[in-house]
């Protein structure tokens, strides 16, 4: 038994795939703009996570993004203002968009069904205009990436409704998965990591925020 698919079941042109599938359901279609509609702005500025995806010299790279309700700022009907809030300065994401521009956006909303898709092109500014205008606790971030819209749409809430993601009851409790000191311990030996890294994990959270 093998996970591998079989050669001759492999998906290999549009019109195979295509005759796999019907006709796409109309109102899937017609959701599309090339700008931020007035019911889409509402959703991106209710949305206090989304995830990034970018292309690199090495291939695809997803990151996610938090903070408060409206965070992403919405500057006009085609452009979206993100603070680059402090991580772990692996700059991935950035070092991206200066590779290659295009981006996708996935915006989730804690208790919403529908998720907000946004395809569009990055550019990464240091604008003190900008950088200045996203404070948190009197910091601010050393950059902002402006997304020109070129695609956005909503899709419904189906795979949120099928995982029960906003489902409390489903929650699953963190402890039953490994801690990041196990994961580190395990990666390096043991070198790095282990419980005084977990011990130590939430006032390092509390100090690198923001």
């Amino acid at each position: 038994m093998t996970d591998t698919p079989a050669s001759d079941h492999l998906v290999t042109s549009i019109a195979a795939l295509e005759r796999l599938y019907s006709e796409p359901f109309g109102p899937s279609l017609i959701k599309e703009a090339d700008r931020i509609t007035v019911p889409y702005r509402a959703f991106i500025e209710a949305a206090p996570f989304f995830s990034i995806a970018s292309r690199g010299p090495d291939g695809m790279d997803c990151s996610p993004r938090g903070d408060a309700p409206g965070f992403v700022r919405v500057a006009d009907e085609n452009t979206l203002l993100i603070p680059d809030r402090r991580g772990n300065n692996r700059i991935d994401t950035l070092r991206n968009i200066l590779h290659d521009p295009h981006v996708a956006l996935l915006f989730l909303i804690p208790g919403c069904g529908e998720t907000i898709r946004v395809n569009g092109r990055a550019t990464i500014s240091t604008d003190p205009a900008l950088t200045q205008s996203f404070p948190v606790n009197g910091k601010t971030p050393v950059t902002v990436i402006v997304v020109t819209v070129d695609r956005i749409y909503y899709q419904c809430a189906k795979a949120i409704v099928r995982s029960k993601l906003w489902d409390a009851s489903r929650h699953v409790e963190r402890k039953s998965l490994p801690s990041a000191g196990t994961i580190l311990a395990d990666l390096t030996g043991g070198k790095m990591g282990g419980p005084e890294h977990d011990r130590a994990a939430p006032e390092r959270l509390k100090a690198t925020l923001y």
